[in-house]
């Protein structure tokens, strides 16, 4: 099968342009002029251009800018040497090592290709050409060279370089809007002033950066993943990866957050009412199977807190994209009367090697080895439920009872309203130092706990919020002696396991409301492709 490579044109250290194909035979030679083995090649080519150049075209393009003169004047070269500093010519050859030989017929086919100094591949060459062309053999001192020498890699495989090539490349896969910035404008502060940002720092989106993102993902990337309220912009996988560059995710991250925005963009759990609500809801994702470690996320030691960048960067992607692309914006549709932190970022790995009890994903339908996200709806949190005291599995479970009574308000009762507990290790060994005791045990545990009779949820003197002073006349004082737990059911209560091993500090995660008329939690399995 004959081989052929594309075009080019190049400008010679003179100026002249060279093209290629050269309409006749032609040996090219790509080089660079930091690279040993092409400073010994260089004379070769020399020789042989002295040689043949009369009935074969010698052009050399080479990586090394200003330095390319250098690298001519240092071999007293007498053929044309290139201009490829951009490596494009490199790129389109796919040149992988320097020197890079080509004996190339008139038609622009490949005849003979060698890489790096072989001797014997050099002194097959110019006996070839000689065979060839019909001239005497050229002169080449072949003892006083190496008998081999490896090549260097090309410029252009060099990430910096190499990204925006295939950028340029690849760049009919992606049609968003591209912004011209000029030379003297910061683009950070571009960012912030045409209100992509959340208020930090952005990384720009540049086409070399998303199209590395994209390679986090099988997804296409005009693939339309969600359709994302309120403004029902279609989030295509170039816009996800669009807004995972600048939040500084890496392209591992990519199917963990296509799998959350899938989430949050359903029916059920309602994005646009958690962006608008005044209560300042915001989207809780919790991750869980093998991806965890896969993509270093966090689920010891400060897991819901800052320092983790796989954590942290979802989470903010997933508001950037709800922002970006659908249009919740503070100020605009987001109407939350404090806001919220977590409308910054909040995701976390459940710690499943350090719970005794089947991962939250588990207990929701899906295989331990699926990995899987599920997201929240909360309003407040993650607050700190302290007992350092109690011993007794039961004793513990009563303190994370009396701890989640906050949620709204402690007087509100037999509330159908979610709450994510995030128990520690320290917390669970105190659980299971009697024995097993399961979530259904804690769970009821907190109901038992927080029973309260209806009178004390009767709006007072000291708070006003509850059941009407009116209605509880209606209802009469037996009926107000009536025991209520805080939650509405013992499934409003989510578990997971997080933390480190020191510190007997659990948490939770207070929700919004629940339901059709707020918002369901929901699992995603995660499409590693």
């Amino acid at each position: 099968m004959t081989e052929t490579k594309p075009a080019f044109s190049l400008a010679s250290l003179s100026g002249s342009q060279h093209a290629f194909p050269t309409g006749g035979a032609s040996l090219i030679v790509f080089v660079k002029e930091d690279c040993e083995t092409c400073n010994t090649a260089a004379p070769v080519v020399e020789a042989l251009h002295k040689a043949y150049g009369d009935k074969i075209q010698v052009l050399m393009p080479a990586q090394s800018g200003e330095d390319n003169a250098v690298f001519s004047a240092r071999h007293s070269l007498t053929f044309p040497v290139l201009d490829d500093t951009s490596c494009q010519a490199s790129f389109d050859w796919d040149i992988e090592i320097v020197p890079s030989v080509f004996w190339m017929d008139a038609d622009g086919t490949v005849r003979e290709h060698f890489e790096g100094f072989v001797r014997p591949e050099w002194e097959k060459l110019n006996a070839d050409l000689s065979a060839s062309l019909g001239l005497p053999v050229a002169h080449i001192d072949w003892a006083s060279l190496p008998p081999w020498r490896p090549g260097c890699g090309s410029r252009h495989l060099y990430p910096e370089v190499h990204d925006k090539l295939r950028a340029a490349a690849d760049g009919q896969s992606l049609l968003a809007r591209r912004i011209e910035i000029a030379e003297a404008d910061d683009v950070i502060e571009f960012m912030f002033d045409q209100g992509f940002s959340d208020g930090l720092p952005l990384v720009p989106p540049t086409p070399e950066r998303v199209l590395k993102m994209l390679s986090g993902t099988h997804r296409a990337p005009q693939d339309v993943i969600a359709v994302v309220p309120p403004n029902m912009g279609e989030a295509t996988t170039e816009k996800i990866a669009i807004n995972a560059v600048m939040a500084g995710c890496k392209p591992e991250y990519m199917p963990v957050l296509i799998a959350a925005l899938e989430a949050v963009c359903t029916d059920e759990f309602n994005i646009h009412g958690v962006t608008a609500t005044t209560m300042g809801a915001a989207p809780v994702i919790v991750v869980n199977g093998p991806i965890r470690d896969r993509i270093g996320m966090n689920k010891g030691l400060g897991a819901l807190g800052s320092g983790n960048r796989a954590n942290a960067t979802i989470g903010r992607a997933l508001r950037l994209i709800v922002g970006n692309v659908g249009g919740g914006k503070p100020g605009g549709v987001e109407r939350s009367t404090l806001g919220n932190p977590m409308k910054y970022t909040m995701c976390f790995a459940e710690n499943e090697e350090r719970s005794p009890w089947p991962p939250l994903h588990v207990e929701r339908g899906f295989n331990k080895e699926d990995s899987v996200v599920t997201v929240f709806a909360m309003t407040g949190g993650p607050v700190h439920i302290v007992d350092q005291e109690s011993r007794a599995p039961q004793e513990v479970a009563g303190s994370i009872g009396l701890g989640l009574e906050g949620v709204f308000l402690p007087k509100l009762r037999n509330m159908p309203i979610d709450a994510l507990l995030v128990v520690c290790p320290e917390h669970i060994d105190t659980l299971m130092s009697e024995g097993p005791y399961t979530k259904a045990q804690l769970r009821a545990r907190i109901q038992e706990v927080t029973m309260r009779p209806l009178s004390e949820m009767v709006a007072s003197d000291t708070s006003g919020a509850g059941i009407s002073r009116a209605t509880a006349v209606k209802m009469g004082a037996e009926k107000l002696k009536t025991p209520a737990p805080k939650f509405a059911g013992k499934e409003y209560i989510h578990i997971v396991v997080a933390g480190s091993d020191a510190g007997k500090f659990s948490s939770a995660f207070h929700g919004w409301a629940t339901g059709e008329i707020g918002s369901q939690s929901v699992s995603r399995k995660i499409d590693l492709g």
